[in-house]
């Protein structure tokens, strides 16, 4: 079992940046393929990137390609989600989450999860 905190999170500017970190404890950070999702109110939980438990394979939805880097520190325990170029349309709770499997890869799918932080809130307003 893994415990995930998030931070990070707060009220920033259009066009700003945030890094969001999720601090994992509990059992060896490194077997679990990890993952950013964000939710708003009334809304599904949805993929916003993913990371393979090596950190060599990752995805991104078509929406934050090209401004979100997803990335892990396996040694400290972390992962990190640097967001840049911040639009009204990533305001959302943040979550992150992990999952075991053979292969070790990230899927799409927020109920392929067993591990879930607590979220933290990315609010992009002027």
């Amino acid at each position: 079992q893994v415990q995930l905190v998030e931070s990070g999170g707060g009220l920033v500017q259009p066009g700003g940046s945030l890094r969001l970190s999720c601090a994992a404890s509990g059992r060896t950070f490194s077997i679990y393929a990890m993952g950013w999702f964000r939710q708003t109110p009334g809304k599904e939980r949805d993929i916003v990137a993913g990371i393979s438990r090596s950190g060599g394979s990752t995805y991104y939805t078509d929406s934050v390609k090209g401004r979100f880097t997803i990335s892990r520190d396996n040694a400290k325990n972390t992962m990190y989600l640097q967001m840049n170029s911040l639009t009204p349309e990533d305001t959302a709770v943040y979550y992150c989450a992990a999952r075991w499997t053979p292969g070790g890869l990230y899927s799409l799918s927020a109920d392929e999860y067993s591990y879930w932080g607590q979220g933290t809130q990315v609010t992009v307003s002027s």
